[in-house]
C-alpha cells in the first residue's frame, strides 16, 4: 500500500468533513454536554451550603461496600459528600466517556462513506489511482485519528473540570483514577475502531449520511449496558476490567474491519452511487 496516498484521502476526507454543520455540532457538543456541562453542575450543586447531607446516599454507601477493594482503596479517607462525587464522576460516569468517541468515530465514518456518495463525488474518487485498499485505509484513518484526538482533548477538559471545580470540595487534585487510564488509551481507540468499522459496513447499504450514522448510532446500546452493569454492580471498570473489555472490543473490531475491506468494492460503490 502506498501511504502517501492513503494520507492525501485521509486528509481531502477531513477538510470535506470540516465543510459538514451537522457533522461539527456532533463532534462538539456531545462532549461538551456529558463532559463539562453535566459535572460542572453536579460539582456547583455539591459545593452549595446545606447540600452535603444530599449526598448521603444509602443506596450510595451499599455500592460503595459491594464494589472490589481495589477500587475502594484509592477512595479511603474521603467524607461522604466527597465518596459520592467520586463514584458518580469518577466510576460510574466513565463508561459515558465512550458515548463520545463512539459517536465521533460514526459520525465523521458516515460523512466519509456515505455522504461521498450522497454528495455525488464518490465517482471521481473511484478513478483515482489508488487502490480499493488505499481508498478504504485512507477513509477509515480520516475518522479514526480525528475521534482520538477528540477523545483525548476530551479527557483533558473532564479532568480540569472536575479538579478546579471540585477542588473547594476536596482541598486537592483527585482525577483522574487509576482505572481511567485503560478506559481512555485502550478501550477508547477500540471502541473508536468498533465505531469506524461498522459504519463502513452499514455505509455499503445505507445511501445517505444519516441513515448510516442513525443506525451506526446504535451501537451506543453497548455504552448503555456497561453504565447499567455499573449501576447494578454486576461489573465495575476497574484498570484490569477496562484492559480485557477493550481487547474484546478491538477483536469484534478487527472483524468489522475483515469484512468492510472485503465489502468495499469501487466498481460496486460506483454502480450504488450511480443507481
Amino acid at each position: 500500500m502506498n501511504w502517501r496516498k492513503i494520507k492525501i484521502i485521509a486528509w481531502k476526507d477531513l477538510l470535506e468533513v470540516l465543510q459538514n454543520k451537522s457533522v461539527l455540532i456532533s463532534l462538539g457538543m456531545v462532549p461538551l454536554i456529558i463532559l463539562v456541562v453535566l459535572p460542572l453542575v453536579f460539582l456547583i450543586v455539591a459545593g452549595q451550603t446545606g447540600s452535603a447531607d444530599a449526598f448521603k446516599d444509602p443506596d450510595i454507601q451499599i455500592m460503595f461496600e459491594r464494589m472490589p477493594a481495589a477500587l475502594t482503596q484509592s477512595m479511603q479517607g474521603f467524607n461522604d459528600t466527597q465518596t459520592t462525587i467520586m463514584m458518580i464522576l469518577g466510576y460510574l460516569f466513565a463508561p459515558m466517556f465512550l458515548i463520545m468517541p463512539l459517536m465521533s468515530a460514526t459520525s465523521i465514518a458516515a460523512e466519509s462513506f456515505a455522504g461521498e456518495r450522497e454528495r455525488k463525488t464518490l465517482e471521481a474518487l473511484l478513478y483515482t489511482p489508488a487502490t480499493d485498499s488505499e481508498l478504504f485505509f485512507g477513509k477509515a484513518l480520516a475518522a479514526f485519528l480525528p475521534t482520538l484526538v477528540i477523545a483525548w482533548i476530551s479527557f483533558i477538559l473532564y479532568s480540569l473540570v472536575l479538579n478546579i471545580a471540585g477542588y473547594p470540595l476536596f482541598g486537592a487534585v483527585w482525577f483522574p483514577l487509576p482505572s481511567w487510564y485503560p478506559l481512555v488509551f485502550w478501550v477508547t481507540p477500540a471502541i473508536a475502531a468498533l465505531g469506524v468499522g461498522a459504519t463502513v459496513l452499514i455505509s455499503t447499504k445505507v445511501q445517505t449520511f444519516m441513515g448510516a450514522y442513525q443506525t451506526s448510532g446504535s451501537l451506543v446500546v453497548i455504552v448503555l449496558a456497561l453504565v447499567a452493569g455499573q449501576a447494578t454492580g454486576v461489573v465495575y471498570l476497574s484498570a484490569w476490567v477496562g484492559i480485557v473489555l477493550g481487547f474484546i472490543i478491538w477483536l469484534v473490531a478487527g472483524i468489522l474491519f475483515f469484512l468492510a475491506i472485503r465489502k468495499f468494492n469501487r466498481k460496486t460503490l460506483l454502480l450504488q452511487s450511480t443507481g
